[in-house]
């Protein structure tokens, strides 16, 4: 039985260059980091001579975790842009107080985005997507709040 989602990994080029993305930009807080390698490594990955740095990241609420791998002895070049529809993994989705106010200032910060925020069909929620450094998608949802009884 599955108990929950622990993290979503993201394989990034630059760590230095995501942190400010994720971190500085974003708002998620480190809880852990790492240099990864040896026989545990190794065995777990099935790469020879594995070397990975990994930072865990936070939001401010909720148990699922960000990490972020950079890869240092098996470097990759971004081979294709993923799209939304491309199978497999295809973006993190974070949830966000204000897409709007998100979205202006990502904006003003060079962050590439998708289309402007959209409201859902069924009112539930308001939703972008941005690109991270290497091109990842993420989805920014600001959840609507609904009137009470």
């Amino acid at each position: 039985m599955i108990l929950a989602v622990r993290h979503a990994g993201v394989v990034v080029t630059d760590m230095g260059r995501s942190l400010r993305f994720y971190r500085d930009l974003l708002g998620l807080r480190i809880v852990d980091e790492r240099q990864e390698f040896g026989e545990y490594a190794e065995t777990l990955l099935a790469l020879d001579r594995v070397h990975v740095h990994t930072v865990k990241l936070a939001a401010g609420s909720g148990p699922t975790l960000l990490e972020l791998l950079h890869f240092r002895s098996h470097p990759r070049t971004i081979e294709l842009e993923r799209e939304v529809c491309s199978v497999g993994p295809t973006h993190v989705a974070l949830t966000v107080d204000d897409v709007d106010f998100e979205y202006r200032r990502l904006t003003q910060a060079g962050v590439p985005f998708v289309a402007p925020p959209q409201r859902s069909p069924d009112g539930r929620a308001k939703v972008t997507f941005c690109r991270d450094p290497d091109g990842a998608l993420i989805e920014l949802v600001e959840v609507a709040r609904l009137a009470q009884d």
